[in-house]
């Protein structure tokens, strides 16, 4: 299994997430407008802007549809066209992406801690789920991160595959420059 994993490790070219349960604990807060709010690791973030700057292509497909979602990830390197906000057929969303980018489903991770998840996961090159995903995901995850949804999960998940692929590294100006 290690030695499979590596070779999954040494092949991934981008990163796709859902948001609730992964890039946030799954808590949601509402005022009585019913504006919803949401917490996101900033150390997930970084990792995400990291995994940008070295040229992966990554994507957000969300059941969310706050706007507030793709302002977020924008912040962290997204494009606004590879966030899928509302999505109800992820694998389809997935596909999209995939041909927009010119890449392989088995090329990517994708990061899910539900059942809508399933689909995608299973079709990837690697599914991630965090420690507290439910656990028909779980069982089907290719990687279970140490860390729970919201606490650490992106981080660790892509820091993994950068440092394999020896690209972990901060290019200061790089970084001053687009982010």
């Amino acid at each position: 299994m290690k030695d499979n994993f590596e070779k999954i490790l040494g092949n991934i070219r981008g990163f796709v997430f859902d948001v609730d349960g992964v890039m946030t604990d799954g808590g949601i807060l509402a005022n009585l407008e019913g504006e919803l709010f949401r917490t996101f690791d900033s150390k997930d973030g970084f990792a995400m802007r990291m995994a940008s700057m070295h040229g992966y292509k990554i994507g957000v497909i969300t059941g969310g549809r706050s706007e507030s979602i793709r302002k977020r990830v924008m912040t962290c390197g997204v494009k606004p066209e590879d966030v899928y906000l509302g999505s109800r057929d992820k694998i389809k969303d997935f596909e999209d992406f995939c041909r927009r980018h010119e890449v392989r489903a088995d090329e990517l991770m994708y990061f899910g801690d539900d059942i809508p998840d399933m689909p995608v996961m299973l079709a990837c090159g690697c599914g991630v789920c965090p420690s507290d995903a439910v656990e028909e995901v779980k069982e089907i995850a290719g990687h279970i991160s140490p860390y729970p949804g919201g606490k650490g999960c992106v981080r660790n998940t892509i820091e993994l595959v950068m440092k394999y692929q020896g690209k972990w590294a901060l290019d200061i100006d790089k970084y001053s420059k687009n982010f």
